[in-house]
């Protein structure tokens, strides 16, 4: 059994991320001295915008007037497949209660954080998905009120189609910002009064480092980084398809990692041959940006078995996962880490990125090892309950008492006494040898 490197990456997803934090650290304390004024100041420097920051619906009438019909209903049929996803997520769980033992009602209660942030990247690419994958995920959730960012589009105000998005998934409050001033200002509050409980949505490094440094202030959805891609294939794979779908995420970015797992050399070789000019026709953007993630970050392995594959992918733990493989069940059973699967060459990332239905907001850098992606979940909060009878404490007070004062807790054993003292007067119990200590 052997594993072997027909391409290797020049770079990691680690290699930017010294000078990105060092950015982050300046732009974060400065907002935290300045406030909004500080939001403005970096709003003009970075975007070219002085306009308002929270948009009125007259203003977001006026930007979206001209949006084709035909892009607003691309737009409502793809944000209600994510709206009701996201509903069937919700349903999945739910508030129980259980009577552990007699007179003693234990329970869970899902409840929405209040204030969600949701914050959709506009640079390079206007993402119109983005916006509803976050915000009517959110909605679903329950999320009372739901903030949303996005920066001026070419020193104008948010792309009209990512605004339109916004409002049919729901947003209770649109602010035109973006960068790390986007994610500051909804951690803080500012210009709406209404701090975040949690921050979600894709970003450059810039806004993935912002989020990692508020993480703890706020909630965040996933540690995230540049947008990854595997394919894993055998010899029945299609090689122009499998070139095709690599090069569609490598689009993303110059550091957007693309890999292609095999054990067919025939199938390596031929993917290699044909990325190269699938890149050169691209349009211009996409052309640099394709190109120059493939030739630092790209990769292809070659396994000897479908379970070195599978060993291999999972190391990978990536953010997108495609299998163009026979027997696709043994893979979805077989395969433990990656932010989303993709079972088949009938269905691609953009596929989900755009319009299937599940999140396509997910982690990356090996966080698949242990984190999901954006669901109704990451708005939920699993709060748990306990209410119980007199006859109940009386049973698990004297174990409580035992306990604590085993560990030297003797305030918390005393808890169980009073309560022994006044629900069993009397009675003859042990509740463990007094702390002295």
């Amino acid at each position: 059994m052997a594993i072997t490197y027909l391409k290797r990456a020049s770079k990691t997803p680690e290699t930017e991320t010294d000078a990105a934090r060092k950015v982050v650290t300046e732009m974060l304390a400065a907002i935290e001295t300045g406030g909004e004024a500080a939001v403005k100041d970096y709003a003009l420097a970075l975007d070219k915008w002085s306009g308002p920051i929270v948009m009125n619906q007259a203003m977001i009438a006026e930007r979206i007037k001209d949006v084709p019909e035909s892009v607003k209903d691309d737009i409502r049929l793809a944000c209600g497949q994510v709206r009701r996803f996201a509903e069937a997520q919700k349903a999945s769980c739910g508030d129980f209660s259980v009577e552990l033992s007699p007179g003693l009602h234990l329970g869970q209660k899902m409840v929405p954080v209040n204030t969600a942030g949701c914050y959709v990247p506009t640079g390079r690419y206007a993402h119109i998905a983005s916006a509803y994958m976050s915000i009517a995920t959110a909605k679903a959730a329950g999320v009372k009120t739901v903030v949303a960012c996005s920066a001026p589009f070419r020193g104008a105000g948010i792309h009209p189609h990512v605004l339109y998005a916004m409002t049919v998934a729901g947003a209770d409050v649109i602010m035109c910002l973006g960068g790390v001033q986007a994610i500051a200002a909804m951690a803080n509050g500012l210009f709406t009064g209404r701090p975040a409980d949690i921050i979600v949505g894709p970003g450059n490094k810039f806004v993935a480092e912002a989020k990692r440094m508020l993480f703890g202030k706020v909630g965040i959805d996933v540690f995230a980084g540049p947008s990854e891609v595997a394919v894993i294939a055998d010899a029945t794979a299609d090689p122009l398809i499998v070139a095709t779908d690599l090069v569609g995420q490598a689009e993303h970015g110059h550091e957007s990692p693309a890999w292609l797992i095999t054990s067919s050399r025939e199938l390596a070789e031929a993917v290699l041959r044909l990325t190269p000019s699938l890149i050169e026709a691209l349009p211009p953007t996409a052309r640099d940006a394709a190109g120059a993630a493939w030739r630092d970050y790209g990769e292809v392995v070659i396994c000897d078995t479908r379970e070195e594959m599978a060993a291999a992918s999972d190391r990978y733990a990536c953010e997108h996962l495609e299998v163009h493989c026979a027997d696709l069940d043994w893979w979805h059973q077989n395969l433990t880490n990656y932010g989303s699967l993709f079972l088949g060459e009938e269905t691609n990332v953009a596929f989900g990125d755009k319009v299937s239905g599940p999140n396509h907001i997910l982690p990356t850098k090996f966080a698949a090892r242990y984190s999901a992606g954006l669901s109704v979940h990451k708005f939920l909060k699993p709060l748990t309950w306990q209410r119980m009878s007199r006859e109940a404490c009386t049973t698990l007070a004297p174990v409580s008492a035992r306990i604590s004062r085993l560990e030297g807790m003797e305030a918390h054993a005393r808890t169980s006494d009073v309560r022994m003292a006044k629900y069993a007067p009397g009675a003859n119990v042990d509740l463990g040898r007094p702390v002295e200590l």
